[in-house]
């Protein structure tokens, strides 16, 4: 008979960091027998410089980055954490159960607690993501079949 291991395999979890770092992804999880390591990180922010406008010359655009960096966060920072639902990981989302099906749920629609949001679709795997409170949907933040970042807002619940 076999000999159950026990500890943490410190070498598994240096070799899913490893993967972490070279593929650029902020989690990964793997799931053995009757254990489960998760690895993640935070990933830096990144900041995007906005787009000269025609006719206008590049340093132009240097100077008002920061002005259109905080006015496009303006909103998001005037919502309320507790009402926010994010991604619990990374993933393709989809708002549908097929294509061409009518989407789980739509903006001023109410929701039940554990009623599926959305779904996102992990290492071929969909995954329901279901809704954590009861409320209304005030705003859907992704659109169908776009990439979500681990943490990401998704939906404004009310």
């Amino acid at each position: 008979m076999a000999e159950k291991k026990t500890g943490i395999d410190k070498s598994l979890i240096r070799e899913l960091a490893n993967i972490l770092n070279e593929t650029d992804l902020t989690e990964i999880e793997v799931e053995q027998e009757d254990m489960r390591i998760r690895v993640s990180r935070e990933r830096a922010p990144q900041y995007i410089q906005a787009p000269v406008p025609v006719g206008q010359p590049a340093f132009a655009a240097t100077a008002s980055a920061p002005v259109t960096a905080s006015v496009a966060a303006a909103p998001v920072a005037t919502r309320d954490p507790a009402n926010v639902v994010t991604a619990p990981m990374v993933g393709t989302c989809y708002m549908a159960p097929a294509p061409g099906s009518r989407p789980f749920i739509e903006v001023g629609a109410t929701v039940k607690e554990g009623q599926t949001l959305l779904i996102i679709e992990a290492m071929k795997t969909m995954n329901q993501i279901p809704s954590p409170r009861s409320g209304v949907v005030k705003e859907i933040l992704v659109d169908d079949g776009r990439p979500v970042e681990y943490g990401e807002a998704l939906i404004v619940l009310e």
